[in-house]
Parts: C-alpha cells; sequence; structure tokens
C-alpha cells in the first residue's frame, strides 16, 4: 500500500508511505503515524477511516482521498486497537459503539479521535489540534473575546454546530490568561484536546472517563478545587448547566459550549435545559451572563480555506434586563445591533455583511446564509 498524494489536491513533496511488509499495514504504529503526517502536513482538519473507502482528510473545508486501497474491517479495527492502546476499554474494541479519546504523535500534533461502529464495523474520525494554541487575533475573533477571557465572573457561552472551532476559540482565550492573568483555571474535557504549559496560570485539565466519571462530577469536584475559571468542553443536561451558573454565581469565571446555531436560540435552549421555574432561570441566567460568542466558518472567496463568522452578544444591562424580563424590552437582536459600536456586539448579518465587503466571502456564500 502506497501513499501517492490526496487525490483533488496534491501538496509538496509527497513521498511513499514506508513499505513494512504487512499484510494489514494498519498493525503497524509506524504506518499511522506516516498516513496521520501527511495529513497534518496537506493542512487537513480532520482525517477520516471508514470501511470501503481509501483513508480521507477534510483540506479546505473539503473531504478528498488519499490513493491508496480501500481500507477493510481489519484495517480500522487493527488502528482503533492503536489508538486506545493502554486504555481499558481496548480490551472490548470488538463489542464498542462509539468511544472518545485523544492521541499525540510527539513533535507533529494531538489528535481528538471519535471511533465508532457503522454497518457493523469500526469507522474512525481524527480531528488534528496542533501543539501550539493560536491567539484571539491568529482565529480572527472580535476583540470582545480578550475582555470576556479577563472578567473574574460570570458565564461566557461560545455556541455554534460541530465543527466551527469553539474548543479552539475557548483555548484562544485560556491562552490569553495563561500569559496574562494569575488565575487557576480548570478545564473538564472530552477528551483532553488542547495542552496547556502553565505561564502565569495554574491550569488544571481533566479528562472524561481517565480523570473523572462525567462533567456533572467534574463541575461538582471543581467548587472544591479552589479555581478562579472553570472551562466545561460542553453542557449537555440540565445538571451540568445548573452547577455551571451556581458556579459563575459564586464568584467564577466560567466558559463553556452549546450546540446552539445563534445568540437567541441559544437563550431558549439554556431555559429548556434548565431546572426550575423559567423565570427563576432567567433570573439567574441574566445576572450570571458575561457573553455569548456564536460562530460560523464560511468558505473563503479565494479558495484558500474558511474564515469565521461570529454574532457577540455582551452582558450590558440592557441585555440582563432583557433576559430577565423579555415582554416589553428590546429583542436580543436589536441590542446586538445597537451595541456595536459602544460594546463590540453584532448580529451574524453584519459580520457576513462585512466580510462580503471586505471581499472574504463572495455574495453566493453571503446569500446562502442571509438569503438576499
Amino acid at each position: 500500500m502506497r501513499l501517492i498524494a490526496l487525490s483533488g489536491y496534491a501538496p509538496p513533496a509527497v513521498e511513499s508511505l514506508p513499505n513494512i511488509g504487512l499484510a494489514n499495514p494498519f498493525a503497524s504504529e509506524e504506518y499511522l503515524h506516516q498516513l496521520l503526517k501527511k495529513a497534518v502536513a496537506a493542512g487537513a482538519s480532520d482525517v477520516h477511516l471508514k470501511v470501503g473507502q481509501p483513508p480521507g482528510a477534510r483540506v479546505r473545508g473539503g473531504l478528498v482521498y488519499f490513493r491508496l486501497d480501500r481500507l477493510t474491517p481489519d484495517a480500522t479495527l487493527a488502528a482503533a486497537s492503536l489508538l486506545l492502546r493502554g486504555r481499558e476499554v481496548a480490551r472490548k474494541v470488538d463489542t464498542i459503539s462509539e468511544v472518545d479519546c485523544s492521541y499525540e504523535i510527539s513533535g507533529v500534533a494531538r489528535f481528538r479521535v471519535n471511533i465508532y461502529r457503522q454497518r457493523g464495523t469500526l469507522a474512525i474520525v481524527l480531528r488534528i489540534i496542533p501543539f501550539k494554541i493560536p491567539s484571539i487575533d491568529d482565529l480572527g475573533l472580535p476583540p470582545v473575546c480578550r475582555t470576556f477571557a479577563e472578567k473574574d465572573r460570570g458565564l461566557v457561552l461560545c455556541v455554534g454546530a460541530a465543527g466551527n472551532g469553539k474548543s479552539t476559540t475557548l483555548a484562544a482565550m485560556i491562552d490569553h490568561m495563561n500569559h496574562t492573568l494569575s488565575r487557576h483555571v480548570v478545564t473538564v474535557e472530552d477528551p483532553i484536546e488542547y495542552l496547556y504549559e502553565d505561564d502565569r496560570c495554574s491550569v488544571s485539565q481533566r479528562e472524561i472517563g481517565t480523570d473523572t466519571p462525567s462533567f456533572a462530577d467534574a463541575l461538582r469536584a471543581a467548587l472544591r478545587q479552589d479555581p478562579d475559571v472553570i472551562q466545561v468542553g460542553e453542557i449537555r443536561d440540565g445538571e451540568s448547566m445548573d452547577i455551571a451558573l451556581k458556579a459563575a454565581e459564586t464568584g467564577h469565571l466560567v466558559l463553556t459550549t452549546l450546540h446552539t446555531p445563534d445568540v437567541t436560540r441559544t437563550m431558549n435552549r439554556v431555559l429548556a435545559l434548565s431546572q426550575g421555574v423559567s423565570e427563576d432561570i432567567r433570573e439567574r441566567l441574566g445576572d450570571s451572563i458575561q457573553g455569548i460568542i456564536a460562530q460560523r466558518l464560511l468558505p473563503r472567496a479565494d479558495g484558500a480555506g474558511v474564515v469565521l463568522a461570529t454574532e457577540v452578544l455582551v452582558g450590558t444591562g440592557s441585555v440582563r434586563e432583557s433576559i430577565k424580563r423579555p415582554q416589553g424590552n428590546p429583542a436580543l437582536k436589536e441590542l446586538m445591533e445597537q451595541g456595536a459600536s459602544m460594546y463590540g456586539m453584532h448580529t451574524f448579518e453584519m459580520s457576513i455583511k462585512q466580510l462580503l465587503q471586505e471581499g472574504t466571502i463572495d455574495r453566493d456564500t453571503a446569500k446562502q446564509y442571509l438569503g438576499f
């Protein structure tokens, strides 16, 4: 089995994979590493291993394939066994339905791994996590994200569909804290993605399934670990939402994500998740909210990857009042439009129109997302 190039994308100086003389090359960690290194060198964001097709990679937003043989059930089983090596679940690799883990190639990258079963065989998607944490400026995030990261207390939500960079945004904010503030930061992740080297902050990273059994358990325990900041990979249930609000109410800064597309639907999702009377939750959320960053990755007009479009809500007095008592108050969209120059708020429509005016995206992309 030889790697010639990525079909549809040819990175420079592509070489063959070593001839390791095995009927199933994925039984060799060396072969797996070479494949992943090629994907990293090509600028891929994800690698796909699925029975019946060659190994694939997402490059510049599109899925392309290595010029290799189609994968067999034995190949994906062998790759899964390598990725899970040393973990308890590796003993049950023949029976797992889905599992998350992390993997690292020293000096190359870390990978967030999801192994799942489809049509009775194992498939794998590896998200490439670079060792270098991108800065707020590198990501093109609004400057107000720096302000959110410097808050002493409250709740900051980063929202958007899967694959739109929410985890990377939170990592950039924590990295900013790490180099500018003296804090104890506790992260709860599934799995751990970016690795932080303590600078001015002490950063404790806990992984679900390895360091703690669940998000809710880790959140409860975090309150006894003298944290200044708690970062929760994702709020998945009402219990976690309630504990996150309690942490924000008791003087901690809580950063977390939700799979919601925009600010308005994020509010609806928080209310649906939260336990208790709706009016009480609105009061608590209004008191705690520092900001919401909603994000979408859009294809660039020049074809060179993607660009970030955002919607930002800042917890001003008017915003807090509108959350607590929505009847008779301006809608959140109206407040975002009004607070653009003073507070750095904006809607997706404003962000996408600016990208169009700058020529970063084309009219077809803008039309797709805005409908004009």
